[in-house]
């Protein structure tokens, strides 16, 4: 949030508008989501007492990773993946427990913040339900492939009824 949502080490387009919308944060920091708040002080606290240590181990283990993905997209278009690495979860009530909402909100990041870290393009579409709940495709391109991927997903809107899945 120090950077009013533009982050460090971004290499993708930079919305010069968008930072500066929300750089009014501090106004209205009441406001923001409580997952956003813990993120907030666990950035904070990990800066203050390991001075950016596990931030840089974290970018070399995403080095790491990104040459496997890098080969992965010399050899196909898309990567096709859940959304999330689990069953979908009822959204918590207002009156949830602030664990258990915190606990719904992290425990679906296991497959997306991948290509966020990354910056692939990538898009979640509806393929299905699963006792009520829905299910998530995951599509991810190679770098500036969006109209890949956008292609896939209207193929896949077009060829099946997701809703019958």
């Amino acid at each position: 949030m120090h950077g009013n949502s533009s982050g460090t080490n971004y290499r993708g387009l930079y919305q010069p508008g968008l930072v500066e919308f929300f750089s009014g944060w501090r106004s209205h920091a009441d406001e923001l989501s409580n997952t956003l708040k813990v993120c907030m002080f666990l950035g904070e606290y990990f800066q203050e007492y390991y001075h950016g240590k596990y931030y840089g181990k974290a970018q070399n283990i995403a080095r790491k990773l990104k040459v496997e993905f890098d080969r992965a997209f010399k050899e196909f278009d898309l990567l096709i993946l859940p959304t999330l690495p689990m069953k979908a979860q009822p959204i918590p009530t207002s009156e949830a427990s602030f664990d258990l909402c915190i606990q719904r909100a992290f425990e679906m990041l296991g497959n997306t913040c991948t290509f966020n870290v990354f910056g692939y393009p990538a898009m979640s579409i509806p393929c299905g339900f699963r006792e009520g709940l829905p299910i998530g495709m995951m599509i991810v391109g190679d770098f500036y492939q969006e109209a890949t991927i956008y292609r896939a997903a209207f193929a896949f809107e077009q060829a099946v009824d997701w809703k019958t899945l």
